[in-house]
């Protein structure tokens, strides 16, 4: 019992956003934020459930437990953003609610939502309890212990030694679903600011749509479309268990939400983290011993690589430790029953004569499944574009194989050496990369323009709203998979074919 309760703290304490707070500070990370105080008859006259239900609107948390003393609220709008919560419905389908559309039936005014990017007081940044001032005082209060109703406070915790050299930014990326740009916060360490961006990175589309490529085109095209196929899974079951577990983002505050792109997704467990885990280590285990080098750098490089996308996403305050600690473990049980029939797998798609067929209703099978497990959201989208894009390249390489295209090296032409580099060999690779890229952003320009007015026509979804007509299923699923199938594809054939047609092969 004792090692239960024990195992219970553990958990509590690393899915505590104060943790990612703390972590944050250390790394030099400040926020500001503005909010109105509430009146202090909400605070001290309020009923108890008004006060939990007060703080559980923190941005970046979409709790599940509603009770149904507020379930007669009216609750409109798709798709969880900042200030958003969620309502359990009579049948226990789950929603994802706007807070700006929900409609207090106590006749009050509804505290507003601590916005992303936001971070309490200085007082309060290092862990402390949010809505407490120095001397204890409640949400309620400001610092100096007055009350009053809807004052707007402004605090900042760019004060003291060494404000100077912060710096003041805003996130890269608005947020993916609901456009909100987030909040400004202080940099005051930009090594680690730039460090960490490049990190979380590592785990975002543009990485994906260059990296796999490259790896393709100027390295090894059968490590390449095997490394693919292991994203494919890896993401898609991530994908699955978020929709599933359906755990909120760490709340804002504490939190300072250097990232919102994402931040209208769930949580646990951290997809970055499992792509981060997946990806440098399953490199490793397809090129060690079929390339030379020596095998204490290219562990240590997939060490590093997982360590850098992990903590990234502790640092932007998109994931508690336990959704990170998780998505690594996950991704590591993946690998251990994938990485072993990676040969079994990858032969029947080249040879089977009805792998075509199979491969198709397989990756539209496991769209159709992710999309029943959840109200539409962003991770629905990436969901149907990671299977397109695996299907794309599963039948490129069915395609290659019977058209005798890029054959596999046999196991006399192994192990390979690694060039020197050179000015040539570098200029010949970035060339690649360049033409390729954009033979695929040609690609899915061409393919979005045609898909989506096509689906939905077949659909009977009116297209003149795009961001509307893809909250439908029918219309999402075959759209992303028809644009990153045709992606996925042209990565293997079209791209290579023209490069043996110039003569960059």
């Amino acid at each position: 019992m004792e090692k239960t309760n024990r195992l219970m703290e553990l958990f509590h304490t690393l899915q505590d956003p104060h943790l990612v707070s703390r972590f944050q500070q250390m790394c030099g990370v400040r926020g500001t934020f503005s909010r109105t105080v509430g009146s202090a008859s909400t605070v001290s006259g309020g009923s108890s459930k008004e006060v939990d239900r007060a703080h559980s609107h923190n941005n970046g948390a979409c709790h599940h437990h509603i009770t149904g003393e507020h379930q007669s609220e009216n609750l409109a709008a798709i798709g969880a953003g900042e200030g958003e919560k969620v309502q359990s419905t009579a049948v226990g389908v789950r929603k994802r609610i706007p807070e700006a559309n929900i409609v207090k039936t106590h006749g009050e005014e509804g505290e507003n939502a601590p916005q992303n990017g936001a971070l309490v007081s200085a007082a309060t940044a290092g862990g402390e309890t949010f809505g407490r001032g120095p001397a204890g005082a409640t949400a309620g209060s400001d610092i100096s212990g007055k009350t009053g109703s809807d004052e707007r406070e402004t605090e900042k915790s760019d004060e003291g030694p060494g404000s100077l050299q912060s710096s003041a930014l805003k996130p890269l990326r608005k947020n993916s679903l609901t456009g909100d740009a987030g909040q400004e916060f202080l940099i005051e360490n930009r090594f680690l600011y730039y460090l960490f961006t490049f990190g979380t990175e590592l785990g975002n589309e543009f990485f994906y749509i260059t990296f796999f490529p490259s790896i393709i085109w100027n390295v090894d095209a059968f490590v390449g479309r095997r490394l693919i196929m292991v994203w494919v899974w890896v993401m898609y079951l991530g994908q699955c268990m978020k929709d599933v577990i359906g755990w909120s983002r760490p709340a804002s505050p504490p939190v300072v939400k250097v990232e919102v792109f994402y931040n209208s997704e769930y949580s646990m467990p951290s997809t970055h983290a499992m792509s981060g885990t997946a990806i440098p280590f399953s490199l490793f285990f397809m090129t060690y011993g079929r390339w030379e080098y020596p095998f204490t750098l290219g562990f240590s490089l997939a060490l590093c690589w997982c360590l850098l996308v992990c903590v990234s996403r502790i640092y932007m305050g998109m994931h508690s430790v336990l959704d990170v600690i998780a998505g690594v473990l996950f991704s590591s049980l993946i690998l251990l029953f994938f990485l072993p029939a990676l040969d079994l797998i990858d032969g029947f798609n080249l040879t089977c004569r009805y792998a075509p067929i199979i491969i198709i209703s397989l990756h539209l099978g496991l769209g159709l499944f992710s999309f029943t497990l959840d109200t539409w959201s962003t991770s629905r989208g990436d969901t149907a574009q990671i299977l397109g894009t695996g299907a794309g390249i599963a039948l490129a390489s069915h395609v290659n194989y019977y058209l005798g295209l890029m054959p596999d090296p046999t196991p006399d032409q192994l192990p390979f050496i690694v060039p020197p580099l050179s000015l040539g060999l570098v200029g010949m690779a970035l060339l690649r990369v360049v033409l390729g890229v954009l033979v695929l952003v040609a690609t899915r320009a061409v393919m979005k323009a045609i898909a989506i007015p096509l689906v939905c026509w077949v659909s009977g979804v009116p297209s003149g709203d795009v961001r509307k007509a893809r909250q439908h299923m029918e219309v999402e699923l075959p759209y992303r998979y028809i644009v990153y199938g045709a992606v996925g594809f042209n990565v293997l054939f079209l791209v290579p074919f023209l490069f043996y047609q110039m003569q960059l092969s």
